[in-house]
């Protein structure tokens, strides 16, 4: 998209150009997402520096936690990175980072029961991880297809033209469903954290106030990208909602 350039009468003219005002909304949604970033980061580094009471590991409380809810069936695996900590429900295989595998802190201890939280979800069949999961090739396409087929549409007139960006924010909106749907999932699955690590003794009282805190955080990363594309995709309706040829 172009932001200042010459576009028949959008936004504030000046001299035969405009500046494109929608852009503010692409502004929010990098500021929201870079605050929640932030957020999760010093959250998460915060209570890295407590060690739980029971001094198990993120993998060994994740072995925990899985054969409780008898699942046997799954790998806990090492991965590198940062808060890179994903399930990976077509290997079945709960991938913990550097800071999670071997560490046993009360932000250790979190992420791997959330994750494990997806395990279950995976295994009882929760509707909104399904409907998730089916949705990626899809939402994956679509916000491949996305941008390429609106440039290419600005390059043509007609109905040429209203086809190719009406069929290039249709492919952004599934991209913005993914987003959407992965909330109730997420949520989900830190409140099945939650609870598992009451049931099972892993974490005390105050450990588990550390906890609500940790995911907390973690969660509303997934709240900035949904408000961030959905500010994106307004942006869009509002640019060419309103285009004339």
């Amino acid at each position: 998209m172009y932001d200042i350039g010459y576009y028949g009468g959008y936004g504030m003219g000046y001299g035969g150009y405009y500046l494109d005002w929608t852009y503010i909304l692409v502004l929010i949604g990098a500021a929201i997402c870079l605050l929640a970033s932030a957020r999760v980061k010093s959250t998460f580094a915060k209570y890295s520096k407590i060690r739980s009471h029971t001094g198990l590991t993120g993998a060994e409380t994740a072995e925990r936690i899985l054969r409780y809810a008898g699942i046997n069936d799954v790998r806990i695996s090492h991965v590198s990175g940062q808060l890179t900590d994903h399930y990976d429900p077509r290997t079945r295989t709960v991938n913990l980072s550097d800071a999670v595998y071997g560490q046993s802190s009360v932000a250790a201890v979190s992420v791997a029961a959330h994750e494990c939280g997806h395990v279950i979800q995976h295994h009882e069949k929760y509707a909104p991880l399904e409907m998730r999961t089916g949705l990626v090739p899809i939402a994956n396409l679509g916000s491949t297809l996305a941008w390429p087929l609106i440039l290419i549409g600005l390059f043509f007139n007609g109905n040429t033209s209203q086809f190719l960006i009406k069929a290039g924010i249709l492919a952004f909106t599934f991209a913005v469903m993914f987003q959407l749907i992965t909330l109730p999932v997420e949520f989900n699955a830190s409140r099945r954290a939650d609870v598992i690590l009451q049931e099972i003794g892993i974490l005390d009282s105050e450990e588990h106030v550390y906890t609500k805190k940790v995911l907390g955080a973690a969660a509303m990363t997934y709240v900035a990208s949904a408000a961030a594309s959905i500010l994106q995709l307004l942006r869009l309706l509002l640019l060419f909602g309103r285009r004339r040829d």
